[in-house]
Protein backbone atom coordinates (compact mmCIF):
# COMPACT_ATOMS: atom_id res chain seq x y z
CA UNK A 1 0.00 0.00 0.00
CA UNK A 2 1.25 3.38 -0.99
CA UNK A 3 2.17 5.66 2.32
CA UNK A 4 2.71 8.77 0.56
CA UNK A 5 1.00 12.21 1.52
CA UNK A 6 -1.38 13.09 -1.50
CA UNK A 7 -4.05 16.19 -2.13
CA UNK A 8 -6.47 17.57 -4.01
CA UNK A 9 -9.20 19.76 -4.16
CA UNK A 10 -11.95 18.17 -2.76
CA UNK A 11 -14.72 20.51 -3.77
CA UNK A 12 -16.08 21.14 -7.58
CA UNK A 13 -14.17 23.23 -10.09
CA UNK A 14 -16.46 25.95 -10.32
CA UNK A 15 -16.37 29.61 -8.73
CA UNK A 16 -18.37 29.07 -5.55
CA UNK A 17 -18.25 30.57 -2.05
CA UNK A 18 -15.72 27.72 -0.04
CA UNK A 19 -13.18 25.67 -1.84
CA UNK A 20 -11.41 22.91 0.01
CA UNK A 21 -7.67 21.64 -0.72
CA UNK A 22 -7.46 18.15 0.95
CA UNK A 23 -4.66 16.46 1.89
CA UNK A 24 -3.70 12.94 3.61
CA UNK A 25 -0.53 10.88 4.75
CA UNK A 26 1.85 10.87 6.85
CA UNK A 27 3.40 13.84 5.67
CA UNK A 28 0.44 15.89 5.68
CA UNK A 29 0.69 18.51 8.64
CA UNK A 30 4.53 19.10 7.98
CA UNK A 31 3.06 19.93 4.22
CA UNK A 32 0.53 22.17 5.59
CA UNK A 33 2.84 24.31 8.15
CA UNK A 34 4.90 25.15 5.43
CA UNK A 35 1.97 26.51 3.53
CA UNK A 36 -0.05 27.91 5.93
CA UNK A 37 0.91 30.46 8.32
CA UNK A 38 -2.30 30.76 11.65
CA UNK A 39 -2.42 33.54 13.42
CA UNK A 40 0.04 34.26 16.31
CA UNK A 41 2.55 32.08 14.49
CA UNK A 42 0.71 28.72 16.12
CA UNK A 43 2.43 25.08 15.17
CA UNK A 44 -0.04 23.22 13.36
CA UNK A 45 1.05 20.02 14.64
CA UNK A 46 1.09 20.94 18.39
CA UNK A 47 -2.46 21.61 18.19
CA UNK A 48 -5.25 19.01 19.09
CA UNK A 49 -7.09 17.22 16.39
CA UNK A 50 -10.15 17.93 15.29
CA UNK A 51 -9.88 21.37 15.42
CA UNK A 52 -10.14 24.46 13.37
CA UNK A 53 -7.46 27.18 13.01
CA UNK A 54 -7.33 30.85 11.05
CA UNK A 55 -3.99 31.58 8.83
CA UNK A 56 -3.43 32.71 5.41
CA UNK A 57 -1.75 30.65 2.86
CA UNK A 58 1.47 32.04 1.76
CA UNK A 59 3.96 31.05 -1.39
CA UNK A 60 7.50 32.51 0.12
CA UNK A 61 6.38 35.81 1.28
CA UNK A 62 3.30 36.53 -0.76
CA UNK A 63 -0.54 35.82 0.68
CA UNK A 64 -2.16 33.91 -1.88
CA UNK A 65 -5.26 33.61 0.33
CA UNK A 66 -7.26 34.10 3.72
CA UNK A 67 -8.35 30.54 5.15
CA UNK A 68 -9.69 28.08 7.59
CA UNK A 69 -7.45 24.88 8.22
CA UNK A 70 -9.35 21.78 9.92
CA UNK A 71 -7.11 19.73 11.35
CA UNK A 72 -7.78 15.48 12.10
CA UNK A 73 -4.97 13.40 13.27
CA UNK A 74 -4.86 9.88 12.80
CA UNK A 75 -6.59 7.73 13.08
CA UNK A 76 -9.97 9.87 13.94
CA UNK A 77 -10.04 10.66 10.29
CA UNK A 78 -11.66 9.58 6.78
CA UNK A 79 -8.28 7.68 5.69
CA UNK A 80 -7.29 6.80 8.78
CA UNK A 81 -4.15 9.20 8.71
CA UNK A 82 -3.37 12.77 9.07
CA UNK A 83 -5.53 14.94 7.07
CA UNK A 84 -5.51 18.67 6.68
CA UNK A 85 -8.29 20.29 4.61
CA UNK A 86 -7.65 24.30 3.99
CA UNK A 87 -10.92 26.21 3.28
CA UNK A 88 -10.27 28.61 1.13
CA UNK A 89 -11.78 31.24 -1.37
CA UNK A 90 -13.74 29.07 -4.02
CA UNK A 91 -12.57 30.44 -6.75
CA UNK A 92 -10.58 28.30 -9.49
CA UNK A 93 -7.49 30.17 -9.71
CA UNK A 94 -7.09 30.86 -5.93
CA UNK A 95 -7.97 27.00 -5.64
CA UNK A 96 -5.47 25.90 -7.98
CA UNK A 97 -2.66 28.08 -6.49
CA UNK A 98 -2.64 26.59 -3.25
CA UNK A 99 -2.62 23.13 -3.82
CA UNK A 100 0.19 24.20 -6.32
CA UNK A 101 1.70 25.43 -3.38
CA UNK A 102 1.00 22.19 -1.72
CA UNK A 103 2.28 19.79 -3.83
CA UNK A 104 5.53 21.70 -3.95
CA UNK A 105 6.44 20.42 -0.89
CA UNK A 106 6.56 17.05 -0.95
CA UNK A 107 3.38 16.06 -1.94
CA UNK A 108 1.79 14.40 -4.74
CA UNK A 109 -1.54 14.90 -6.74
CA UNK A 110 -4.05 12.47 -5.54
CA UNK A 111 -5.59 10.10 -8.20
CA UNK A 112 -9.52 10.18 -8.87
CA UNK A 113 -10.99 7.97 -5.78
CA UNK A 114 -7.54 7.67 -3.76
CA UNK A 115 -9.27 9.00 -0.45
CA UNK A 116 -11.87 6.59 -0.25
CA UNK A 117 -9.68 3.91 -1.51
CA UNK A 118 -7.07 4.76 1.41
CA UNK A 119 -10.32 4.65 3.88
CA UNK A 120 -10.73 0.78 2.52
CA UNK A 121 -6.83 -0.08 2.31
CA UNK A 122 -7.06 1.10 6.33
CA UNK A 123 -9.72 -0.42 7.50
CA UNK A 124 -12.23 2.09 7.86
CA UNK A 125 -14.78 1.00 5.29
CA UNK A 126 -15.25 -1.86 3.47
CA UNK A 127 -15.55 -1.94 -0.43
CA UNK A 128 -19.72 -2.24 0.00
CA UNK A 129 -19.28 1.02 1.57
CA UNK A 130 -16.65 2.36 -0.66
CA UNK A 131 -19.01 1.71 -3.47
CA UNK A 132 -21.59 3.76 -1.72
CA UNK A 133 -20.30 6.75 -1.53
CA UNK A 134 -19.75 7.11 -5.28
CA UNK A 135 -23.46 6.60 -5.52
CA UNK A 136 -24.21 9.20 -2.52
CA UNK A 137 -22.72 11.49 -5.02
CA UNK A 138 -24.15 10.45 -8.01
CA UNK A 139 -27.83 9.69 -6.54
CA UNK A 140 -30.61 10.63 -8.99
CA UNK A 141 -33.57 10.64 -6.51
CA UNK A 142 -34.44 10.56 -3.04
CA UNK A 143 -34.74 6.76 -2.83
CA UNK A 144 -31.32 6.23 -4.07
CA UNK A 145 -29.97 8.76 -1.63
CA UNK A 146 -31.62 7.02 0.90
CA UNK A 147 -30.50 3.65 -0.42
CA UNK A 148 -27.34 4.85 -0.69
CA UNK A 149 -26.52 6.58 2.60
CA UNK A 150 -28.24 2.69 4.17
CA UNK A 151 -25.16 1.09 2.92
CA UNK A 152 -22.84 3.53 3.57
CA UNK A 153 -23.58 3.09 6.98
CA UNK A 154 -23.25 -0.53 6.49
CA UNK A 155 -26.59 -2.04 6.14
CA UNK A 156 -25.28 -4.02 2.83
CA UNK A 157 -22.12 -5.15 4.97
CA UNK A 158 -23.93 -6.36 7.75
CA UNK A 159 -26.59 -8.91 6.46
CA UNK A 160 -23.41 -10.06 4.44
CA UNK A 161 -21.18 -10.73 7.85
CA UNK A 162 -23.45 -12.11 9.38
CA UNK A 163 -24.39 -15.18 6.12
CA UNK A 164 -20.77 -15.57 6.05
CA UNK A 165 -20.62 -15.50 9.85
CA UNK A 166 -22.51 -18.58 9.16
CA UNK A 167 -21.23 -20.84 6.53
CA UNK A 168 -17.51 -19.71 8.49
CA UNK A 169 -19.13 -21.64 11.21
CA UNK A 170 -20.23 -24.27 9.55
CA UNK A 171 -16.73 -24.97 7.60
CA UNK A 172 -14.77 -24.79 11.00
CA UNK A 173 -16.86 -27.40 12.50
CA UNK A 174 -16.50 -29.79 9.39
CA UNK A 175 -13.15 -29.26 9.50
CA UNK A 176 -12.55 -29.89 13.25
CA UNK A 177 -14.96 -32.53 13.09
CA UNK A 178 -12.26 -34.28 10.14
CA UNK A 179 -9.61 -33.76 11.97
CA UNK A 180 -10.74 -34.51 15.51
CA UNK A 181 -13.93 -37.10 15.21
CA UNK A 182 -13.66 -38.02 19.14
CA UNK A 183 -14.53 -34.23 19.93
CA UNK A 184 -17.02 -33.53 17.11
CA UNK A 185 -19.41 -36.05 15.24
CA UNK A 186 -20.76 -35.84 11.93
CA UNK A 187 -23.28 -38.20 12.36
CA UNK A 188 -27.02 -37.03 11.67
CA UNK A 189 -25.04 -33.66 10.82
CA UNK A 190 -25.87 -33.43 6.90
CA UNK A 191 -29.38 -33.19 8.04
CA UNK A 192 -28.76 -30.40 10.75
CA UNK A 193 -26.46 -28.31 7.69
CA UNK A 194 -29.64 -28.90 4.97
CA UNK A 195 -31.59 -26.48 7.20
CA UNK A 196 -28.86 -24.43 8.18
CA UNK A 197 -28.39 -23.97 3.90
CA UNK A 198 -32.00 -23.52 3.54
CA UNK A 199 -31.76 -20.81 5.96
CA UNK A 200 -28.65 -18.88 3.94
CA UNK A 201 -30.31 -19.52 0.75
CA UNK A 202 -33.85 -17.89 1.94
CA UNK A 203 -31.48 -14.62 3.14
CA UNK A 204 -29.26 -14.62 -0.49
CA UNK A 205 -32.99 -15.47 -2.23
CA UNK A 206 -34.22 -11.80 -0.71
CA UNK A 207 -31.34 -9.67 -1.45
CA UNK A 208 -31.87 -10.82 -4.81
CA UNK A 209 -35.36 -10.02 -5.11
CA UNK A 210 -34.82 -6.53 -4.11
CA UNK A 211 -31.73 -6.05 -6.68
CA UNK A 212 -34.17 -5.19 -9.27
CA UNK A 213 -35.76 -2.53 -7.23
CA UNK A 214 -32.07 -1.78 -5.89
CA UNK A 215 -31.59 -0.57 -9.68
CA UNK A 216 -34.46 1.09 -10.50
CA UNK A 217 -34.03 3.08 -7.41
CA UNK A 218 -30.76 3.89 -8.26
CA UNK A 219 -31.12 4.04 -12.01
CA UNK A 220 -34.24 5.03 -12.39
CA UNK A 221 -36.98 3.32 -14.81
CA UNK A 222 -36.06 2.78 -18.76
CA UNK A 223 -38.46 3.95 -20.17
CA UNK A 224 -39.50 3.97 -23.90
CA UNK A 225 -42.75 5.96 -25.32
CA UNK A 226 -44.08 3.62 -28.72
CA UNK A 227 -46.31 4.56 -30.78
CA UNK A 228 -47.27 5.59 -34.75
CA UNK A 229 -46.44 8.76 -36.38
CA UNK A 230 -48.58 11.84 -34.86
CA UNK A 231 -49.89 9.42 -32.26
CA UNK A 232 -48.87 12.43 -29.25
CA UNK A 233 -45.37 10.47 -27.80
CA UNK A 234 -43.63 13.87 -28.28
CA UNK A 235 -46.27 15.88 -26.96
CA UNK A 236 -46.30 13.02 -23.80
CA UNK A 237 -42.53 13.72 -24.09
CA UNK A 238 -42.99 17.50 -23.43
CA UNK A 239 -45.72 16.92 -21.01
CA UNK A 240 -44.13 15.20 -18.79
CA UNK A 241 -40.36 17.17 -19.11
CA UNK A 242 -42.33 20.21 -18.28
CA UNK A 243 -40.92 22.14 -21.55
CA UNK A 244 -40.66 21.78 -25.42
CA UNK A 245 -37.77 18.72 -25.55
CA UNK A 246 -39.18 17.58 -28.43
CA UNK A 247 -40.31 19.21 -31.97
CA UNK A 248 -44.19 18.70 -32.40
CA UNK A 249 -45.92 19.20 -35.60
CA UNK A 250 -49.20 17.70 -37.30
CA UNK A 251 -46.77 15.97 -40.12
CA UNK A 252 -46.39 12.55 -39.16
CA UNK A 253 -42.33 11.23 -38.47
CA UNK A 254 -41.13 14.39 -37.45
CA UNK A 255 -39.09 12.24 -35.01
CA UNK A 256 -36.51 10.39 -36.52
CA UNK A 257 -34.08 9.48 -33.79
CA UNK A 258 -34.77 8.56 -30.15
CA UNK A 259 -34.73 11.95 -27.89
CA UNK A 260 -33.92 10.40 -24.27
CA UNK A 261 -34.41 12.72 -21.15
CA UNK A 262 -34.44 11.74 -17.22
CA UNK A 263 -37.84 12.94 -15.27
CA UNK A 264 -38.30 12.84 -11.85
CA UNK A 265 -41.77 11.53 -10.96
CA UNK A 266 -42.72 11.28 -7.19
CA UNK A 267 -39.28 11.06 -6.06
CA UNK A 268 -38.20 8.12 -8.64
CA UNK A 269 -36.68 8.61 -11.68
CA UNK A 270 -37.80 7.60 -15.16
CA UNK A 271 -35.36 7.13 -17.92
CA UNK A 272 -37.48 7.98 -20.99
CA UNK A 273 -36.94 7.83 -24.79
CA UNK A 274 -39.04 9.21 -27.29
CA UNK A 275 -38.94 6.81 -30.02
CA UNK A 276 -39.17 7.51 -34.17
CA UNK A 277 -43.00 6.67 -34.86
CA UNK A 278 -43.18 2.58 -35.55
CA UNK A 279 -44.34 2.09 -39.18
CA UNK A 280 -43.93 0.69 -42.76
CA UNK A 281 -41.97 3.51 -44.50
CA UNK A 282 -39.67 3.63 -47.73
CA UNK A 283 -37.61 6.66 -46.54
CA UNK A 284 -34.28 5.40 -45.74
CA UNK A 285 -33.40 7.66 -42.36
CA UNK A 286 -36.93 6.90 -41.18
CA UNK A 287 -36.38 3.11 -41.48
CA UNK A 288 -33.28 3.45 -39.52
CA UNK A 289 -34.91 5.55 -36.71
CA UNK A 290 -38.00 2.85 -36.44
CA UNK A 291 -35.38 -0.41 -36.07
CA UNK A 292 -33.81 2.06 -33.10
CA UNK A 293 -37.15 1.65 -31.64
CA UNK A 294 -37.91 -1.78 -31.83
CA UNK A 295 -33.83 -2.03 -29.87
CA UNK A 296 -34.91 0.03 -26.92
CA UNK A 297 -38.26 -2.04 -26.63
CA UNK A 298 -36.16 -4.89 -26.22
CA UNK A 299 -33.78 -3.46 -23.70
CA UNK A 300 -36.10 -1.26 -21.68
CA UNK A 301 -38.20 -1.51 -18.17
CA UNK A 302 -41.37 -0.12 -19.21
CA UNK A 303 -42.90 0.47 -22.77
CA UNK A 304 -45.87 3.79 -22.76
CA UNK A 305 -47.47 2.53 -25.91
CA UNK A 306 -49.33 5.83 -27.46
CA UNK A 307 -52.55 5.44 -29.41
CA UNK A 308 -54.55 7.83 -31.47
CA UNK A 309 -57.87 6.66 -30.26
CA UNK A 310 -59.21 9.51 -32.65
CA UNK A 311 -58.40 6.67 -35.55
CA UNK A 312 -58.96 3.13 -35.79
CA UNK A 313 -56.18 0.63 -35.49
CA UNK A 314 -54.36 -0.66 -38.06
CA UNK A 315 -52.04 -3.07 -39.23
CA UNK A 316 -48.65 -0.74 -37.67
CA UNK A 317 -50.70 -0.93 -34.27
CA UNK A 318 -51.11 -4.44 -34.62
CA UNK A 319 -47.46 -4.85 -35.25
CA UNK A 320 -46.38 -2.69 -31.98
CA UNK A 321 -48.61 -4.76 -30.20
CA UNK A 322 -46.79 -7.94 -31.25
CA UNK A 323 -43.51 -6.09 -30.03
CA UNK A 324 -44.97 -5.22 -26.70
CA UNK A 325 -46.62 -7.67 -25.57
CA UNK A 326 -44.25 -9.63 -23.24
CA UNK A 327 -42.99 -6.04 -21.94
CA UNK A 328 -44.32 -4.14 -18.96
CA UNK A 329 -46.63 -1.62 -21.05
CA UNK A 330 -49.22 0.86 -19.99
CA UNK A 331 -51.39 2.04 -22.84
CA UNK A 332 -52.28 5.60 -23.48
CA UNK A 333 -55.37 6.29 -25.58
CA UNK A 334 -54.30 9.55 -26.55
CA UNK A 335 -56.54 12.48 -27.86
CA UNK A 336 -59.58 12.14 -25.45
CA UNK A 337 -60.73 15.20 -26.24
CA UNK A 338 -61.28 14.14 -29.93
CA UNK A 339 -64.00 12.00 -31.36
CA UNK A 340 -62.90 8.05 -29.56
CA UNK A 341 -62.49 5.55 -32.23
CA UNK A 342 -60.31 3.25 -29.83
CA UNK A 343 -62.00 1.84 -26.82
CA UNK A 344 -60.47 0.23 -23.76
CA UNK A 345 -62.46 -3.05 -24.43
CA UNK A 346 -61.01 -3.15 -28.27
CA UNK A 347 -57.35 -2.92 -26.75
CA UNK A 348 -58.11 -5.27 -24.20
CA UNK A 349 -58.76 -7.72 -27.03
CA UNK A 350 -55.02 -7.65 -28.31
CA UNK A 351 -52.89 -6.44 -25.39
CA UNK A 352 -54.06 -7.38 -21.56
CA UNK A 353 -52.02 -4.27 -20.01
CA UNK A 354 -52.96 -1.02 -17.88
CA UNK A 355 -54.47 1.08 -20.55
CA UNK A 356 -55.85 5.04 -19.28
CA UNK A 357 -57.38 7.81 -21.32
CA UNK A 358 -55.22 11.12 -21.96
CA UNK A 359 -54.94 13.95 -23.62
CA UNK A 360 -51.16 15.31 -23.94
CA UNK A 361 -51.84 18.25 -25.17
CA UNK A 362 -53.80 19.54 -22.58
CA UNK A 363 -52.33 18.07 -19.92
CA UNK A 364 -55.58 15.64 -18.63
CA UNK A 365 -54.67 11.91 -17.16
CA UNK A 366 -51.05 12.53 -16.61
CA UNK A 367 -51.30 12.28 -12.55
CA UNK A 368 -53.02 9.43 -13.46
CA UNK A 369 -49.91 7.71 -15.28
CA UNK A 370 -47.66 8.71 -12.05
CA UNK A 371 -50.04 6.45 -9.91
CA UNK A 372 -49.78 3.52 -12.14
CA UNK A 373 -46.45 4.08 -13.03
CA UNK A 374 -45.78 3.43 -9.02
CA UNK A 375 -48.28 0.82 -8.72
CA UNK A 376 -46.94 -1.19 -11.76
CA UNK A 377 -43.16 -1.10 -10.16
CA UNK A 378 -43.54 -0.45 -6.14
CA UNK A 379 -47.02 -1.54 -5.61
CA UNK A 380 -48.08 2.20 -5.08
CA UNK A 381 -45.52 2.51 -2.38
CA UNK A 382 -42.55 4.15 -3.78
CA UNK A 383 -41.38 4.45 0.35
CA UNK A 384 -38.04 3.76 1.69
CA UNK A 385 -38.60 1.01 4.47
CA UNK A 386 -36.02 -0.86 6.57
CA UNK A 387 -35.51 -3.44 4.32
CA UNK A 388 -31.50 -3.84 2.57
CA UNK A 389 -31.58 -3.02 -1.24
CA UNK A 390 -28.96 -4.34 -3.12
CA UNK A 391 -28.23 -1.73 -6.12
CA UNK A 392 -24.52 -2.68 -7.41
CA UNK A 393 -24.76 -5.09 -10.00
CA UNK A 394 -21.40 -6.56 -8.95
CA UNK A 395 -22.63 -7.36 -5.30
CA UNK A 396 -25.83 -8.82 -7.30
CA UNK A 397 -23.48 -11.10 -9.41
CA UNK A 398 -21.62 -12.12 -6.16
CA UNK A 399 -24.69 -12.77 -4.29
CA UNK A 400 -25.75 -15.13 -7.43
CA UNK A 401 -22.66 -17.30 -7.29
CA UNK A 402 -23.20 -17.35 -3.74
CA UNK A 403 -26.48 -19.22 -4.08
CA UNK A 404 -25.23 -21.84 -6.94
CA UNK A 405 -22.40 -22.95 -4.47
CA UNK A 406 -24.45 -23.22 -1.86
CA UNK A 407 -27.03 -25.16 -3.82
CA UNK A 408 -24.23 -27.31 -4.61
CA UNK A 409 -23.77 -28.13 -0.70
CA UNK A 410 -27.73 -28.74 -0.86
CA UNK A 411 -26.96 -31.42 -3.49
CA UNK A 412 -24.48 -32.81 -1.91
CA UNK A 413 -26.26 -33.34 1.41
CA UNK A 414 -28.98 -35.12 -0.50
CA UNK A 415 -26.66 -37.02 -2.51
CA UNK A 416 -25.16 -38.08 0.19
CA UNK A 417 -21.81 -37.54 -0.47
CA UNK A 418 -18.84 -37.02 2.11
CA UNK A 419 -18.98 -34.10 4.29
CA UNK A 420 -15.13 -32.92 2.77
CA UNK A 421 -17.57 -32.19 -0.18
CA UNK A 422 -19.17 -29.78 1.55
CA UNK A 423 -16.61 -27.62 3.11
CA UNK A 424 -15.04 -27.03 -0.92
CA UNK A 425 -18.88 -25.59 -2.08
CA UNK A 426 -19.11 -23.51 1.24
CA UNK A 427 -15.83 -22.26 0.93
CA UNK A 428 -16.50 -20.99 -2.80
CA UNK A 429 -19.81 -19.45 -0.97
CA UNK A 430 -18.16 -17.58 1.52
CA UNK A 431 -15.37 -15.94 -0.78
CA UNK A 432 -18.20 -14.94 -3.31
CA UNK A 433 -19.81 -13.39 -0.22
CA UNK A 434 -16.42 -11.81 0.94
CA UNK A 435 -16.11 -9.97 -2.61
CA UNK A 436 -18.73 -7.87 -1.67
CA UNK A 437 -17.22 -6.60 1.31
CA UNK A 438 -13.78 -6.48 -0.81
CA UNK A 439 -12.34 -8.75 1.16
CA UNK A 440 -11.24 -11.59 -1.19
CA UNK A 441 -10.92 -9.58 -4.19
CA UNK A 442 -7.97 -8.97 -6.88
CA UNK A 443 -6.15 -5.29 -6.98
CA UNK A 444 -7.28 -4.98 -10.72
CA UNK A 445 -10.96 -4.55 -9.61
CA UNK A 446 -10.14 -2.71 -6.56
CA UNK A 447 -8.28 0.11 -9.08
CA UNK A 448 -10.91 -0.22 -11.58
CA UNK A 449 -13.97 0.48 -8.78
CA UNK A 450 -12.10 3.70 -7.39
CA UNK A 451 -11.32 5.20 -10.85
CA UNK A 452 -14.61 5.92 -11.22
CA UNK A 453 -14.80 8.41 -8.43
CA UNK A 454 -14.00 12.07 -8.67
CA UNK A 455 -11.01 13.37 -8.05
CA UNK A 456 -10.65 14.35 -4.44
CA UNK A 457 -12.86 11.94 -2.97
Amino acid sequence: MKTDTIAAIATSMTNSGIGIVRISGEEAVKAAEKVVQLKENKKLSDCPSHTIHYGFVKDEDKIVDEVMVLLMKAPRSYTREDTVEIDCHGGILVMNQILDIVLKNGVRPAEPGEFTKRAFLNGRIDLAQAESVIDVINAKNDFALKASMNQLSGSVSAVIKKIRADILHEIAFIESAIDDPEHYQLLDYGEALLDKVNQLLNEILTLLKNADNGRILKEGIHTVIVGKPNSGKSSLLNLLVGKERAIVTDIAGTTRDAIEEQIRLNGISLNVIDTAGIHNTDDVVEKIGVDKSKKYIEDCDLVIYVVDASLPLDSDDMKIIEMIKNRNVIVLLNKSDLNQKVSEDEIHRHLQKEILSISAKYGNGVNDLERMIEQMFFHGKIRMNDEVYITNTRHKASLQEAKKSLLLVKKSIEDGLPEDFYSIDLMNSYEELGKILGESVEDDLVNEIFRKFCMGK
